[in-house]
């Protein structure tokens, strides 16, 4: 299914270009393939096979936005656009590759030491090695400036003790980006540092994935660190930069979430045009009543505001000037926009809306999450209103 261009929506985009289509056939293909047909076992095991990274790495669907020189394939973020916007027209909740190859990896590249690139990069980019960052703890939640699992330095390491809560990747995870304190001195985010821990290494331990009420086919953990010996040159960047560096893509990480919910949005609305246009009642299509066309009127119009923005949105952040409080009306606007969608959408349904077997239900359980990850919407207008 492709809403773009099986609804005659009322603006079309003018971000991409044929090289784009190409590309999108092929991711689009992947989820079709790869994807979709194991998503009852991917959520049943709660996280979706190993091999699966190594397939979507050799297809160039890892770090595309990576120079070649570190394996990815040196492109701009219109492939990552592409990549999250296919897998919500999958329907999928499962594959954390966006976290991967555009959270993670931009750290790597933006703040990495040449040896930490080569290190790393090349095997995130083939899917060798399945990345996470690790920021939220038990009692923290949107807080980084309270962060409690330190890191104190022990000659050529730091010894990283305490633990991570809801971390994507996490249970199949090779690599993380740990968020510690590295200095109890200094007050807040001023002590704050980010080490790249190789999951191996001793004390290092994984919890089993957590049971969510949605998204059950992306593994979700908790990590826990006991005395575990990080070795010092996988300290990133400098001692107390963490902050500092986790701002530095704030943006871009807001609006990622804002690019999955339009698309989810778009999706819901397609599978659910084409449900009421078959279902009858009464005799008559659903499409037919009234309600139902006033219904589906006012989410295609809403759905089109919102991809306006984002576009926007996304063309400001190639020319690098996507301000802070763009991206979290992006993200809070759009996960909302989201949530209103998918409901009306499981109503046009009727009981048939809350059975797992329809995408629209999977839909409904799936999108709650994006009003909380990625800092909460209270937070997102909290940023806004600071910007009035």
């Amino acid at each position: 299914m492709d809403p773009l261009n099986d609804i005659p929506w009322m603006l079309p985009r003018t971000l991409f270009n044929e090289d784009h289509a190409a590309f999108r056939e092929t991711v689009r293909r992947f989820f079709a393939e790869e994807v979709v047909p194991h998503r009852e076992r991917f959520e049943a095991q709660q996280h979706v096979d190993r091999d699966l990274w190594l397939k979507a790495g050799a297809l160039g669907m890892l770090c595309p936005t990576i120079p070649e020189v570190y394996g990815g394939s040196g492109v701009d973020r219109r492939y990552s656009m592409i990549l999250m916007e296919e897998q919500a027209y999958a329907g999928d909740s499962g594959c954390g590759f966006a976290l991967h190859s555009d959270i993670v990896a931009n750290y790597l590249l933006n703040f990495g030491s040449e040896a930490q690139k080569q290190q790393w990069l090349p095997r995130m980019a083939s899917g060798e090695v399945v990345a996470a960052i690790a920021m939220t703890e038990p009692g923290t939640g949107s807080d980084l400036q309270n962060v409690q699992t330190k890191a104190v330095r022990d000659g050529d390491s730091y010894i990283l003790n305490g633990s991570k809560i809801f971390i994507t990747n996490g249970y199949l995870s090779d690599l993380v980006i740990v968020v510690a304190r590295t200095n109890s001195e200094k007050p807040g985010s001023a002590a704050l540092s980010l080490f790249l821990v190789d999951t191996r290494l001793p004390g290092f331990s994984k919890g089993n994935p957590l049971k969510k009420v949605g998204m059950k086919a992306q593994d979700t953990c908790e990590l826990f660190f006991n005395d575990v010996r990080v070795p010092a040159d996988q300290l990133l960047g400098h001692e107390g930069m963490g902050f500092v560096m986790l701002m530095q893509e704030l943006a871009w990480e807001r609006l990622m979430i804002a690019i999955m919910c339009t698309a989810g949005a778009e999706f819901a609305y397609a599978e659910t045009l084409q449900y009421v246009r078959d279902r009858k009642v009464f005799g008559k299509p659903v499409a037919s009543f009234q309600n139902s066309r006033f219904q589906l009127a006012e989410i295609k119009s809403e759905i089109q505001i919102g991809r306006i923005f984002v576009d926007r949105c996304m063309q400001q952040i190639l020319e690098g000037s996507l301000s802070i409080d763009a991206a979290a009306a992006s993200k809070y606007w759009c996960s909302d926009l989201l949530c209103k969608v998918v409901d009306a959408c499981v109503q046009l349904h009727g009981g048939y809306g809350y059975m797992l077997d329809y995408p629209i239900a999977r839909a409904w359980i799936d999108m709650r999450a994006n009003r909380i990850y990625g800092g909460t919407n209270e937070i997102m207008k909290e940023i806004i209103a600071r910007m009035l």
